[in-house]
């Protein structure tokens, strides 16, 4: 093929393949899984045959759960289980694996759950952890579905698991989202025994049970939206392009991560989170700000408000190519120590404002304290351009090299190698000392010092032994 043939085929190529990438960069990476799957997971034990109101408390479930399974025939994106724990065994032979997968997940189950729940009798105990651990095997393994699990209780566990050790390790595997649990003829004293395990809902009474099951529902169904306005200082939202990380506040995991983005109007544009989870919220500024336990309203548009003036800091240094390995500063937030920052010289970063302690890895390093950023401000710091210095010796010996102050202290900067004798360092202008003795020297008296001054831009040769 000759070279002008080939010049139709490459543009072919550029012609597929830039219109792809154009589109790739335009997908939305974390959008909601479009199934999901419900287990409702029930407490049959003895306890249940309690009275409530004018029934008692399993009658009463298995009435509004069965309503509740039949008005979900019309989602076709949502499949339903159900799991029973103490309905097999008598109360009396306490038997802590009483629990059982009655009906699995598929389309078109729910008359088989309705019939399940209307056979069930209350008889045993509550192994509420092992029935939460068995739950990890009802859901099929397959990606991009939601997995919820739905518990409905009228008591703590009976047989010595810790259902919330249970949980916790299985939403960190991913198996579940943060369970639902729902308390019957309990009381709100219980949210602090069931906090650990997943979110309580309160079932007082039975048109209570009614309300917070339909939450349950509603809160795992419906979508919910977020946008998160950055203020600055005069809480005006007209900070932006910052990563935004919602924090799934039970495993500690990264939720969700949005670029932050504002149109031409100056609006925030809306994103679509899992109202299941709850969250914690850090905007990655320089210092990071954090937000715990962020309220989200399930299924409506939320807006939360983070003020985060930023301003811009260069430390500028054009001769800082001499230095072989390039100069980068250290940034502290003023009197904490902690470091926020490695930032190379000569480029720009926003902070948040306030003041910073910079530490400048010359040689030797330079300490800047009380650096103010100001809101929509480059504060813009030259650094003195160093100069070079030579050391040679006939033979490698044992040196150090000081720093001599306005009043003649003298501050250590670092040891030469002593396997070399010859050295060539970048270095800032200031007066110097440097203490030597040779390797061959029998005895301190024969040590060298020889001070000198170091210029911007100017090379200083230092002969240590002569010959």
């Amino acid at each position: 093929m000759s070279p002008k043939s080939t010049i139709p085929s490459i543009f072919l190529i550029l012609v597929l393949v830039l219109p792809v990438t154009a589109v790739f960069g335009q997908v939305n990476q974390q959008q909601l899984p479009e199934k999901t799957r419900i287990l409702f997971l029930l407490d049959a034990s003895g306890s249940m045959l309690g009275p409530w109101e004018r029934t008692n408390r399993i009658t009463a479930a298995k009435k509004l759960l069965s309503d509740l399974v039949d008005s979900l025939k019309v989602n076709q994106n949502l499949e339903l289980a159900l799991r029973v724990y103490g309905h097999q065994f008598n109360k009396r032979l306490q038997n802590c694996k009483d629990s059982k997968l009655e009906v699995g997940f598929r389309a078109g189950n729910h008359d088989l759950i309705k019939n399940k729940l209307a056979a069930l009798v209350p008889k045993g105990t509550t192994p509420l952890a092992y029935s939460l651990e068995q739950a990890a095997n009802d859901f099929p393994d397959q990606q991009h579905v939601r997995n919820i699990v739905i518990i409905i209780t009228d008591g703590l566990e009976s047989c010595d698991g810790d259902p919330c050790a249970i949980s916790l390790a299985l939403q960190r595997k991913r198996i579940f989202l943060k369970p639902f649990i729902i308390g019957l003829g309990m009381n709100e004293s219980f949210e602090d025994e069931f906090d650990c395990l997943g979110q309580f809902f309160d079932a007082a009474n039975i048109r209570k049970f009614r309300k917070v099951l339909n939450t349950a529902i509603q809160q795992t169904l419906d979508h919910t939206t977020v946008s998160v306005e950055l203020l600055d200082r005069q809480n005006q939202p007209t900070v932006s392009n910052v990563n935004v990380t919602f924090v799934n506040n039970v495993t500690g995991e990264p939720a969700y991560d949005f670029v932050h983005y504002r149109d031409s109007q100056g609006r925030p544009d809306s994103v679509e989170i899992d109202a299941v989870l709850s969250y914690d919220l850090t905007v990655n500024t320089i210092p990071a700000i954090n937000r715990k336990n962020i309220k989200i309203v399930p299924g409506k548009h939320n807006v939360l408000k983070v003020k985060a003036p930023q301003g811009q800091l260069r430390l500028l240094q054009p001769g800082h190519t001499e230095y072989r390995r390039g100069i980068k500063f250290i940034v502290r937030k003023k009197e904490q120590g902690k470091t926020l920052h490695v930032q190379d010289i000569n480029t720009k970063e926003n902070y948040l404002i306030g003041k910073y302690d910079l530490e400048v890895l010359t040689l030797p390093k330079i300490v800047l304290q009380d650096v103010e950023i100001q809101q929509g401000k480059l504060n813009e710091i030259k650094i003195p351009d160093p100069g070079v210095l030579n050391l040679y010796a006939n033979v490698s010996g044992f040196g150090s090299l000081y720093t001599i102050g306005k009043n003649g202290e003298q501050r250590w900067i670092l040891n030469l190698d002593r396997d070399k004798s010859r050295f060539t360092m970048a270095i800032q202008p200031g007066h110097y000392k440097l203490v030597f003795r040779a390797k061959n020297a029998f005895g301190s008296k024969y040590t060298t010092i020889k001070k000198f001054t170091i210029k911007s831009g100017s090379t200083t040769n230092i002969k240590l032994i002569g010959g």
